[in-house]
């Protein structure tokens, strides 16, 4: 079964200092036919203007990624981790029994982009946590590159679920193809250009549910950047 999540279907809202585009239902958007797909609970399409963000506020059991698409992120949160994400770097942060936390852009000049995304814990009343790595961009090109999993391989982020999170990056006419075993399921969303998923045609925003499919085949229509989620 495939199911298209076109991007202009999404909820949306413009807060001034935010634009924010939920593929899932999420805050005042509220949508019984989306609330998520297996463990992945929000993918938020944000863009906070210059020297604006969220201010510090609470979390419980989830599992946050940030995906940093332009610009800069400064974090800050209650377990005393403290950085500034750049385009092409990726954080996780463990709430768990709770945690507090603020996100700002830091530029005076510049937007910054990023994907906020939400996967529910395997169990809740985790420790809180934070991790951040670096994902050179010419490290996918062509390549599902692991950016999150339960055992952190290949440098991968650490989560506390049966999720793999990959990053993958196509030229003109590239391809490449994840295999799905037995009963796992996929979500691809696109990032940024135009590219094929089992010969439908998607742009960036778009997103498509994947089950009972062997393989997720992909083909850059120009360059393109998807992620793809590998779940139960």
């Amino acid at each position: 079964m495939i199911t298209i999540r076109y991007a202009q279907e999404r909820g949306a809202a413009d807060h001034g200092w935010l634009s924010t585009r939920h593929s899932f239902s999420f805050a005042d958007y509220y949508d019984p036919n989306h609330m998520g797909f297996r463990a992945l609970r929000v993918i938020n399409e944000d863009i906070v203007q210059p020297d604006t963000g969220f201010e510090m506020h609470g979390h419980r059991d989830m599992e946050v990624i940030s995906f940093l698409i332009q610009g800069a992120l400064r974090h800050r949160d209650s377990t005393g981790a403290e950085s500034v994400l750049q385009a092409g770097e990726v954080q996780r942060m463990t709430a768990g029994s709770g945690i507090r936390h603020s996100e700002h852009n830091p530029s005076a000049t510049e937007p910054t982009h990023f994907l906020q995304i939400w996967i529910l814990p395997d169990r809740k009343g985790l420790p809180p946590g934070y991790q951040q790595q670096n994902f050179p961009r010419e490290e996918r090109r062509g390549i599902f590159q692991v950016l999150a999993s339960p055992d952190g391989e290949d440098r991968a982020l650490t989560i506390h679920q049966d999720v793999r999170l990959y990053g993958l990056i196509l030229d003109s006419g590239e391809t490449a193809a994840h295999p799905l075993a037995p009963g796992r399921h996929a979500w691809v969303q696109v990032v940024s250009g135009e590219v094929m998923i089992q010969g439908m045609r998607l742009f960036a925003g778009d997103g498509v549910s994947l089950s009972h499919e062997k393989e997720v085949q992909t083909v850059g229509c120009g360059p393109a950047e998807i992620l793809l989620f590998d779940l139960a």
